[in-house]
């Protein structure tokens, strides 16, 4: 058994653990991160992309609101080359109460968010798709965010700072000992050892998983799972953030996501984190809210639907999911249930990551008797990606990218525009161990044809740099095209529906993607 030593050790890593970790490396703390799959496989990669400005909640969650927007400005100043700066609207549709537009711009001064009402007229000229028969329009900061950028960067940053982080390694115990926990065994997935892990502290930053991590210890810790589904169109028919001024439900917010726009979200409680479905029900009420600001949904092409888990905590009991605060709750272990060497986070927004790192940090701090200011707000994020600048991104900077090094030859995907340098720069970090992973770290078949040009393309780059055997090749082009499946088989019609064949005639005419594995052995 592999044996490794530390002072903190983070468990989770998607953004919230991703965050405490520069947190604790960057005030010279030896730290550790684990994560049972590649950083960002979870929520913080399954959600629609938006950086909040808080007015969404500054009605009925004004705490949340306040956070948003204190956090939105300090992440548009340390990292953004991970946010497009969209803007947002907040409209009144003829489906909506003009009576919430006073509590909604009370809340909005309250929350220091700036809110400015725009003609509709103006809010025509820049966005000549959404419903005219909107009446009210208003203008706030909210923005669009890529999360797996974000995670990449911080992980960079830590790592500079001296701290260590190892995807595929799934937690399988807590070590725990005359009241404390004394570090975790895990399991490296790739190399198939247990490896155990001794250390002072360790975070729980699981998000919809932190129960299950709280239970290794014998804790009882009820993180609510709110399965949220999203509808992506295949295009970006919008290029602003727009919500409708209204209490948060289903489907009232699109965003321009990159090469496309999402359609959000439901808010449907589910058991276990890693085991839900679709239901035609939320896909259909998606649509439907969604042609109330965009009257020309139906004569669009839907590229994809997914879902992500949010990980709620309700501290009182609530009516549904949506009454639920969306702020954080750290919980010390040692005061909570008399077990040190434990600290759980859970709850909170993407937009509030690194406040939510910081007060884990601030209190790992006091368990371990010493006082190291917070810098993560100070300092900017590196740029890791090959092509970024340290400037906002927007929808043309891959294009210019490749234009500039004229390399329209080069392209692995045609529909991100990611080129066969940028594959090979993620496979040459080590880091890679499927095509979904290169999916997170280059964006490949993310794009209208859904994998159907670039996975060949991609599994024969990894083929050649990995110097795998063919049916290991064959076994990771198979899961990925099952991946992208999933989400496609719910949304299937027209154009997309053409595309899908397409796929399939490529794959399974020509490249005999479904044969069997053991007929290749």
């Amino acid at each position: 058994m592999r044996r490794l030593e530390t002072e903190v050790l983070v468990i989770g890593g998607g953004a919230t653990g991703i965050g405490v970790l520069r947190d604790l490396a960057m005030r010279g703390f030896r730290a550790m991160l684990v994560e049972r799959y590649d950083l960002a496989h979870g929520t913080t990669g399954r959600y629609h992309g938006l950086l909040h400005s808080g007015a969404r909640y500054v009605v009925r969650d004004p705490q949340t609101a306040s956070e948003c927007i204190q956090e939105n400005r300090i992440l548009r100043r340390i990292m953004p080359h991970c946010i497009e700066d969209t803007g947002g609207f907040f409209v009144v549709t003829p489906w909506d109460e003009e009576s919430f537009v006073p509590q909604f711009l009370a809340g909005c001064r309250q929350a220091n968010i700036p809110v400015e009402e725009i003609s509709i007229s103006q809010m025509l000229r820049a966005e000549p798709l959404l419903n005219p028969h909107i009446t009210r329009c208003f203008h706030v900061p909210d923005g669009a965010a890529d999360s797996f950028r974000a995670a990449e960067a911080n992980v960079a940053s830590a790592r500079a700072h001296g701290a260590q982080a190892f995807t595929y390694h799934q937690v399988q115990k807590l070590l725990v000992t005359a009241d404390k926990v004394n570090g975790a065994i895990c399991r490296d997935m790739v190399r198939d050892e247990e490896v155990v892990i001794y250390t002072d502290v360790v975070v729980n930053a699981a998000g919809a998983w932190a129960g299950q991590i709280a239970a290794l210890a014998g804790l009882n810790v009820p993180v609510l799972c709110g399965k949220g589904t999203m509808v992506a169109i295949n295009h970006r028919v919008l290029n602003t953030v727009v919500n409708r001024c209204r209490p948060p439900s289903d489907g009232d917010i699109i965003v321009p996501a990159h090469t496309v726009a999402v359609i959000g979200t439901t808010d449907v409680p589910v058991e276990d984190a890693d085991h839900y479905g679709i239901e035609p029900w939320e896909i259909q009420r998606m649509l439907d809210e969604g042609s109330k600001l965009l009257p020309r949904l139906s004569e669009m092409r839907i590229l994809r639907t997914w879902a992500g888990v949010r990980p709620l905590y309700a501290s009182e009991p609530a009516q549904n999911d949506r009454g639920i605060s969306r702020g954080h709750v750290l919980l010390n272990h040692t005061e909570r249930d008399g077990l040190a060497g434990l600290v759980t986070i859970v709850g909170g927004k993407w937009t509030t990551y690194r406040l939510m790192a910081e007060d884990t940090v601030d209190l790992v701090c006091r368990l371990l008797g010493t006082q190291r200011e917070c810098r993560t707000h100070l300092e900017e994020l590196p740029v890791v990606e090959e092509g970024s600048s340290r400037t906002y991104h927007y929808l043309g900077a891959p294009l210019a990218h490749v234009e500039e090094r004229n390399a329209p030859g080069e392209l692995v995907c045609e529909c991100e525009l990611a080129t066969y340098q940028m594959v090979e720069h993620a496979l040459a970090s080590g880091e890679v161990t499927s095509l979904d992973d290169l999916r997170r770290d280059v964006r490949l078949g993310m794009g209208p044809c859904q994998g159907g040009f670039c996975s060949y393309r991609a599994a024969g780059i990894m083929h050649q740099m990995h110097t795998q055997n063919s049916i290991e090749t064959f076994r990771l082009l198979q899961d990925f095209l099952q991946e992208r499946w999933k989400g496609l088989a719910p949304v299937l019609n027209g154009d997309q529906l053409r595309q899908a064949r397409l796929n399939e005639l490529l794959y399974r005419a020509i490249l005999n993607a479904d044969r069997k594995i053991t007929q290749m052995a």
